[in-house]
């Protein structure tokens, strides 16, 4: 194949808004947890018709919390699903529960809800689906499950954002939301994470543990005479998230709406295109535009090797990636759980096919043209 222009499989979409944005605070000399750290949270919450949302400093961090308020610890299991990066099951493992996986749809990626009823022990406390690539779980029948058995639903929303389900934002629904805005993701601090709740008794806990169960923050302290006295409320983590981040953050807020626009195009053409080609399924595209977030544009090869693929796009100068890698394929979760080869035929099966393709808003159509082409070149060996 012919050499193309650098096609980036992620790039964040940062400009003179962030910039501007983050040097006040620094010029303010107030960078740790203060006024934009709240602003993000309102401006959050508002954005997503929620009661409450609560910065942290990563993914991971709000779902290790969101476990800890749901009263989730040593012995118990939390259902999920292997078809996810190792955070999701990672969080559970910090409370001291079982990771328990349910295998996933072939089509959406999602946990497979008519398969966690089996599932359900009498040391469930938690369900948490992951909202794979943006597209959203079926949060209707995942409630309906936790309302029959008294448990409590968390979903990985690191990927949902702007996802809508049925009319309402995925981070308004269920018990508690985990966002990420790591790098890659659709609103981005670089690193960081929220969690969302309509619940007044999980979100008074929250905000305490993220900074080591101190009762009132430094910027809280400081406005007052005592400003080194606080008091130490419940058990805490260092989870807070920063001003510097929080300001990028409040920008990002501000233009993810016509970001998400342009994604939305990049993934209709991707899907016209390549339709066209029966070596390919496409991925799942709700009939509401607004159900998908396109975080990842996530397509399963029919025919010829993954790997190959992959190397071809590379040598046409096109980054791509594979998510994921199942987690029980993976020596900790076998060696730990005894989870084995075989045990979820479809999250295995999706895992030999799939692969990621370019999907940001620093992309142009040309660009995706370009992938489409490649792609096309690559399968025309093949047959």
């Amino acid at each position: 194949m012919a050499k193309n222009p650098f096609i980036p499989f992620s790039r964040p979409w940062i400009d003179d808004t962030e910039i501007e944005a983050v040097s006040q605070v620094l010029a303010s000399k107030w960078i740790s947890t203060g006024t934009r750290v709240r602003e993000f949270e309102r401006a959050f919450a508002e954005y997503l018709g929620v009661k409450h949302a609560i910065a942290v400093s990563s993914c991971t961090a709000a779902l290790h919390l969101s476990l800890v308020v749901a009263g989730v610890g040593n012995d118990d299991e939390v259902i999920t699903t292997p078809y996810t990066f190792t955070a999701t099951a990672e969080a559970i493992r910090y409370v001291g529960a079982k990771p328990v996986f349910v295998d996933v749809q072939p089509d959406t990626l999602n946990i497979d809800t008519n398969k966690i009823e089996a599932a359900i022990t009498e040391r469930t406390k938690v369900i948490l689906p992951v909202h794979i690539a943006g597209v959203p779980c079926d949060m209707a029948t995942l409630q309906e499950v936790c309302d029959t058995h008294n448990l409590t639903l968390i979903d990985d929303a690191a990927h949902a954002i702007p996802t809508e389900y049925k009319g309402q934002y995925i981070g308004n629904l269920g018990d508690l939301s985990a966002f990420s805005f790591y790098a890659n993701k659709n609103l981005t601090t670089g690193e960081g994470g929220m969690i969302t709740t309509n619940s007044d008794a999980f979100a008074e806990p929250l905000r305490t543990m993220r900074l080591h169960g101190i009762n009132k923050d430094a910027w809280s302290r400081q406005s007052q005479r005592n400003i080194w006295h606080y008091d130490i409320a419940t058990e805490g983590y260092k989870y807070n998230m920063t001003d510097i981040q929080a300001a990028m953050g409040v920008c990002q807020l501000m233009k993810l709406n016509k970001q998400h626009e342009r994604r939305r195009n990049f993934a209709h053409i991707y899907q016209t295109e390549l339709a066209k080609f029966p070596q390919i399924s496409t991925p799942v595209a709700p009939d509401n535009p607004r159900e998908h977030a396109w975080h990842l544009y996530i397509i399963q090869l029919n025919t010829g090797n993954r790997d190959e693929f992959v190397e071809a796009l590379r040598e046409a100068n096109i980054e791509c990636s594979v998510h994921y890698i199942p987690l029980h394929l993976f020596d900790f979760y076998q060696e730990r759980y005894g989870y084995r080869v075989g045990d979820f035929p479809c999250a295995e099966a999706a895992f030999e096919r799939v692969v990621s393709l370019p999907l940001h808003p620093g992309l142009t159509e040309d660009d995706i043209y370009i992938v489409i082409s490649a792609i096309g070149g690559f399968l025309s060996q093949v047959d």
